[in-house]
């Protein structure tokens, strides 16, 4: 195995470029858990002095995440601002991380910002659903709902009115680094194999505080660590974590995966949802969060409650050290499931390009508290992310497009309505009354705005409702539009649609709606939506 500086020592200037520009293109790997040093009597030293490096640079690295966090931009190249024992080299290892960490930070802030926003101009667009400033009469009930952004007021007659609340704006704090992770290059930190096999068969030689002196770690891969770099130049840094149990080391490595799809592939669009994981526009669904994780949500919210009165309890007697509410086992089995519902569609959809939906799941909320804790479980911020990973390794072109009004736009006449999705499953268009199944509306959507323009060059949600808006304004005046009795958003069952099996492979068998009603008497809801 050789590193990465020294395969472009052997390189002309062109091969040298061109293998920036492989590189920048290239899919990183890493190669994790490996044990590096034990925390043994014979390697007190080199512990020591580990220790010392690894306390520095972790200070080094907090001030300037705190610094660039503060000045609002992340300059990895900036000059070094703070004087320290670290050499030059680690010194610029440290910026260079918490540039990453900064530049994440920033990312996360400007999004939120984005959203406040956002929140923001559709509370002033609508002044009469705001609450008086004036006191509320005697005998009226107040029920503030934070998390779905409104406030309930029941009168002392029995009527009750919902008002917005204005949305307010709380400024992220800057990150605090808990974890010591050494991010090194190759610089300050060198994977070389060993002469004499018989004891180790690696040496990670690593410079210290001291001047000119570095220490030689002993290192020794597993089998399915020397089966993963086979082939393959280890790209430079390398990192070192240090836990409770010693020091771990972390290598890395450029994979170039072969492409298998392009701009001129058949393309399909991907909607993500808690009720089935990946609904594409072609009818097929992939895992769900009800059935056996529900269940297991439950019985953990249950158990949550138990250990929180125990908490109170302990609390009061003074206890320091108090039983965690978390379950990791409960989130592992979802990332699971998410993990098996990208595999198959992937291998369903092998040859296709993927639209999907750039989702953030910090502004969704919902009334009720249940229903909030139904989403947090659910995972559902780390289905994008598992979809975005998967189709890379695998050289599938992915295009991510803004979801902005997905599930509520009509798509034969771009009516955008909340009322237009009565039910999770149900989506009845007010205007034109097209019906269809409310995943498969939505996937539709994602997969058209792969190819719209003018929708991709709006800046924000508000220019995509007003585009959107022009567009119906605009079917309207050239077709007639049906008159549709808007659907009541829970109304009483009326009847069950007939059961459909699809010719192809699939989830998806059939579709029946119990909310869905017509003028005429028929629900369209069994139609397919392609």
């Amino acid at each position: 195995m050789r590193t990465a500086r020294q395969r472009q020592q052997q390189l002309s200037k062109a091969e040298r470029s061109a293998y920036r520009r492989q590189k920048r293109q290239s899919l990183t790997r890493a190669v994790t858990h490996i044990p590096l040093l034990a925390l043994t009597e014979a390697n007190a030293d080199k512990v020591a002095q580990l220790d010392g490096l690894a306390d520095e640079y972790q200070r080094v690295c907090q001030w300037y995440a705190t610094h660039f966090c503060a000045q609002g931009v992340a300059d990895r190249h900036t000059p070094l601002l703070i004087e320290s024992t670290l050499s030059d080299k680690w010194h610029r290892c440290a910026v260079r991380r918490a540039a990453g960490i900064a530049q994440s930070w920033l990312s996360n802030r400007d999004r939120a910002w984005r959203e406040y926003q956002e929140a923001l101009a559709e509370y002033d667009a609508h002044p009469d659903e705001h609450a008086p400033d004036e006191p509320l009469p005697p005998g009226c009930r107040v029920r503030f709902q934070m998390a779905a952004g409104t406030q309930t007021v029941t009168s002392p007659d029995g009527t009750t009115r919902p008002y917005r609340t204005k949305p307010t704006w709380t400024e992220p704090s800057p990150p605090h680094l808990t974890s010591t992770v050494l991010l090194a290059e190759n610089d300050v930190a060198t994977l070389r194999p060993a002469e004499d096999t018989a004891t180790f068969p690696f040496w990670l030689r690593v410079s210290t505080l001291t001047a000119g002196a570095r220490i030689d770690l002993p290192v020794t891969l597993a089998d399915y660590h020397l089966d993963q770099l086979a082939g393959h130049d280890i790209d430079g840094d390398v990192s070192l974590i240090r836990r409770e149990n010693g020091w771990w080391l972390q290598l890395s490595y450029h994979d170039q995966p072969a492409a298998t799809s392009d701009g001129a592939s058949p393309a399909v669009g991907v909607d993500v949802g808690i009720a089935s994981f990946l609904t594409t526009s072609l009818g097929d669904q992939y895992g769900s969060f009800h059935g056996k994780l529900a269940k297991r949500h439950q019985r953990d919210r249950e158990q949550r409650r138990r250990k929180a009165k125990l908490r109170a309890c302990l609390k009061k007697k003074g206890v320091t050290k108090l039983p965690s509410l978390t379950n990791q086992r409960l989130a592992r089995h979802v990332r699971q499931e998410i993990k098996r519902a990208v595999k198959a569609f992937l291998r369903d959809y092998a040859g296709f390009q993927v639209a999907y939906e750039d989702l953030s799941v910090r502004t969704m909320r919902f009334k009720t508290r249940r229903m909030n804790a139904y989403l947090y479980a659910s995972n559902l911020g780390h289905l994008p992310k598992q979809l975005a990973w998967g189709a890379k390794k695998r050289g599938v072109r992915l295009t991510a497009v803004n979801p902005a009004y997905t599930s509520q736009e009509c798509p034969v006449c771009y009516h955008v309505s909340r009322a237009n999705r009565p039910n999770q499953q149900t989506f009845c268009c007010g205007a034109c009354g097209y019906t269809a199944h409310a995943d498969g509306v939505g996937a539709g959507n994602i997969l058209a705005r792969l190819t719209d323009a003018e929708l991709r060059d709006c800046p924000d949600t508000a220019a995509i409702k007003a585009l959107l808006g022009r567009r119906h304004q605009a079917y309207s005046l050239s077709s007639a539009l049906p008159a549709v009795q808007r659907p009541p958003r829970y109304p009483p069952r009326v009847h069950r649609a007939q059961v459909i099996t699809r010719p192809r492979r699939g989830n998806i068998n059939a579709i029946s709606s119990r909310h869905c009603s017509h003028p005429n008497g028929e629900c369209k809801i069994s139609r397919w939506f392609w």
